[in-house]
């Protein structure tokens, strides 16, 4: 499944290597590779594949789910397209409460004590998605954890999710990511020291 997803995403040019001009994520760090997984959204045939992979994930590590929630904004279509699929309730969780109306943080009617699975599309640190799953327990919501398309393979995210008393299940990874792509051509020999040195270095805490 790593190996099968990973070149779904390469061949819809979801991944781009930029190691000249990196990319600042939200929490401040400069990476040479970027995972866009919003361009899915584009292709009917990769997104019903990442929903059937994220549902069986769900119906795998979480069979009690009643609730599909999806994160703001790119987890949103995800969880709408596997709520469909495996005829749940979903709802979407913003990334902070509504400034006006009903000062919302998550929309959807259902009701409080529901099962919910966080549906993501990337978890790099585990802020982003944690934050989520905060909300919804603030709503009321019971966690039951998270499904994703894709992790950094970070140490720190995996024990930020689990001092949060979560788990996290993904399609695919970094490494299987970086596999693909030297195989595909998509990232040159000559690069794969660094993106090697940049993952350790990551994961060992050295790049903020």
């Amino acid at each position: 499944m790593k190996q099968h997803i990973a070149r779904h995403l390469l061949n819809i040019g979801a991944v781009e290597l930029r190691p000249e001009d990196p990319f600042t994520w939200a929490s401040g760090v400069q990476s040479p590779i970027y995972c866009d997984n919003r361009l899915t959204m584009s292709y009917p045939e990769v997104r019903k594949e990442i929903a059937k992979g994220l549902a069986g994930l769900i119906e795998e590590f979480y069979p009690e789910c009643e609730v599909v929630a999806g994160t703001a904004t790119a987890g949103i279509p995800h969880a709408a397209w596997v709520s469909d699929r495996l005829d749940l309730p979903m709802v979407y969780v913003r990334s902070k409460p509504k400034e006006h109306g009903q000062g919302n943080m998550v929309e959807g009617k259902i009701e409080a004590g529901k099962k919910v699975v966080v549906v993501e599309d990337l978890i790099s640190k585990g802020g982003s998605v944690l934050q989520a799953a905060e909300g919804l327990k603030a709503a009321g919501f019971d966690v039951l954890g998270i499904a994703a398309i894709f992790t950094y393979d970070l140490p720190q995210s995996m024990e930020a999710i689990t001092e949060a008393g979560l788990t996290f299940h993904t399609l695919t990874d970094f490494p299987a990511l970086v596999e693909e792509a030297a195989a595909a051509g998509a990232i040159q020999e000559k690069d794969l020291p660094m993106l090697a040195d940049w993952h350790e270095n990551l994961k060992a805490g050295t790049l903020t």
